[in-house]
């Protein structure tokens, strides 16, 4: 609740004149509705606001997706629930659009701990293979690496609600970034505007939910799978990105082959250039004894590898 209400606090600072908030409780079981409800009352002064409460939990990706379709205005900013923004977060954010025609922007982040204190003044110091980028013909790069975290990103609204449903195997950042880069540009405002926390439990990070070499294969192949083999059947598309699609298929079919002993080594090094560092740490990796394989990860999630 401390978090939530710096978080709350940062955003009643805003710049950006005419806001709407709209909350959603995904029926926490930890936290009473009516202690959130005060929060608000307290933290947001500034503009007017919603709060309402899922019946049941629904995770953050349908969350967000029922928030998309509630939500009225001509653009939206995605939020966690315990990060802080800069005040001129949004007032950046929106001229940048407005300047370059994008339909998307993003930024920059400085990282904080769970205390607070900064660690870091770019979320590429401590995700060293993150880059920015701007411009159009971003969507098949974003297959498969996304450089958009939500709690940056503003995008037209109708756009986002055009969005809906979501790609239930895809957080909903990387859906609507691959979403706006199908149809037009992305620009990245290269300068930090939220203090992004990084505590240990969130929900998204690199290697989150991997613990030994199963978990490796759901996580990292069989759910990237299931998420290209969604957007082929479901994602609105040219036939190049279609194309596109269809190729980073048959490289996460060879690795799920390759993964499980089954032959695919030779087209997981063919495909390599989708992502090089997966795609040769797997096949070496699915030779490793499990001690070792824990290892590679124990470092992979304090991004020393």
């Amino acid at each position: 609740m401390d978090w939530l209400r710096e978080q709350l606090c940062s955003l009643n600072a805003q710049t950006y004149p005419n806001l709407m908030l709209y909350v959603r409780d995904d029926c926490s079981p930890t936290v009473p509705y009516e202690e959130i409800q005060s929060c608000l009352q307290e933290c947001i002064s500034a503009f007017p606001y919603v709060v309402q409460r899922n019946e049941k939990n629904l995770g953050s990706n349908r969350t967000f997706e029922r928030l998309t379709q509630e939500a009225e205005g001509d653009y939206f900013a995605y939020c966690d629930q315990d990060d802080v923004w800069l005040p001129e977060k949004l007032e950046i954010l929106e001229r940048a659009m407005s300047e370059s025609g994008a339909l998307l922007s993003c930024s920059d982040m400085y990282i904080i701990d769970g205390k607070g204190a900064q660690i870091a003044d770019s979320i590429t110091k401590v995700r060293k293979h993150h880059v920015f980028h701007s411009g159009k013909e971003l969507a098949a790069g974003l297959l498969t690496h996304n450089f958009v975290t939500g709690c940056t990103m503003l995008l037209q609204a109708k756009l986002g609600k055009r969005a809906v449903p979501f790609c239930p195997y895809m957080v909903h950042d990387h859906y609507l970034a691959l979403w706006c880069a199908e149809q037009g540009a992305i620009i990245s405002v290269e300068k930090p505007l939220i203090r992004y926390r990084i505590h240990g439990g969130n929900q998204t990070g690199l290697l989150a939910g991997v613990y030994d070499k199963a978990s490796y294969g759901r996580v990292r192949i069989d759910a990237a799978y299931c998420r290209m083999a969604w957007l082929k059947e479901n994602f609105p598309c040219c036939a190049k990105m279609k194309k596109e699609i269809e190729a980073r298929l048959c490289w996460l079919e060879a690795r799920q082959r390759n993964w499980n002993h089954r032959g695919g080594a030779m087209l997981v090094w063919r495909y390599r250039k989708f992502s090089q560092l997966p795609s040769l740490f797997e096949i070496v990796a699915c030779h490793m004894p499990e001690w070792l394989f824990c290892k590679f990860v124990e470092l992979g999630k304090r991004n020393l590898v």
